[in-house]
């Protein structure tokens, strides 16, 4: 189907700003060469640029690049412009993202790590 992200396995954002004059080729390169990853695994990477609000998705679909592009008409994303090159974020991170949101929740209950848990 053409563009059914909801099948990606991972979601990364690349963090701090990507020029947003690059297209599928770039994108891709910028994920190989720059974050280590491979563009062809079944995973959403995301990109925003300098005003915050318009991003770039990349989504490798098994026969080609898709390539989404969405414009805020008001408002911003409130994307971690932090040191981190890239990012990998939950479905509900993601979501928030896009409602215009910080993926950093601070009152959201946050899923426990069961390899620190002890048994009762």
């Amino acid at each position: 189907m053409f563009g059914d992200i909801s099948k990606a396995e991972k979601i990364y954002i690349a963090c701090g700003y990507t020029d947003m004059r690059k297209s599928i080729n770039g994108l891709a390169a910028l994920v190989q060469q720059n974050f280590q990853l491979n563009p062809f695994q079944n995973s959403l990477f995301l990109f925003c640029g300098h005003r915050h609000d318009r991003l770039k998705a990349l989504y490798w679909e098994g026969d080609g690049f898709v390539l989404l592009y969405k414009r805020l008409e008001t408002g911003k994303f409130k994307w971690p412009r932090n040191a981190e090159a890239v990012r990998s974020v939950t479905v509900q991170e993601f979501r928030w993202l896009m409602e215009g949101l910080s993926i950093d929740q601070p009152r959201a209950v946050k899923k426990l790590n069961t390899e620190q848990c002890f048994s009762l």
